[in-house]
């Protein structure tokens, strides 16, 4: 009868311990698992971060490059062109102007618009050679 009692109180012992083993190792678990997903929400904020600016950027740039282009259109027959616009996407600016010896500056710069703004500007230096627009050199500054 001892022995049967003193199997059955160890049997026990061994059901508690092996229960709040399993307790502690399921709430580790679910610590590190929580730890997991805050560092993914965190990863995913920085990405989203970095690819708004990103598109800023390039946003900035086309628009700064399309007012360099809408100054410039008919620059043979003109001495200079101011041009602002504005749409759901940003601000562009944009100036032409002749120098001496046929030679010309054309400015475009643009703002975005929305959550990142961000300014880029397009500067180009040439000459006209008769009918023909020779650009000298470019300078794209975001």
């Amino acid at each position: 009868m001892d022995a049967l009692r003193s199997i059955r109180s160890s049997s026990r012992a061994r059901t508690n311990s092996e229960r709040g083993f399993a307790l502690i190792s399921a709430i580790v678990l679910a610590v590190l698992y929580i730890a997991l997903i805050e560092l993914l929400l965190l990863d995913s904020a920085r990405e989203l971060a970095e690819a708004r600016r990103f598109r800023a950027r390039i946003v900035a740039a086309t628009l700064a490059e399309n007012g360099a282009e809408l100054a410039a259109a008919g620059m043979l027959s003109r001495e200079g062109a101011n041009v602002n616009a504005t749409d759901w996407q940003g601000t562009i600016n944009g100036t032409m102007r002749k120098l001496a010896d046929n030679q010309f500056e054309i400015t475009g710069d643009g703002t975005t618009a929305g959550v990142v703004q961000t300014s880029a500007r397009v500067r180009l230096y040439g000459r006209i050679v008769g009918n023909d627009v020779k650009i000298q050199y470019s300078m794209h500054n975001p």
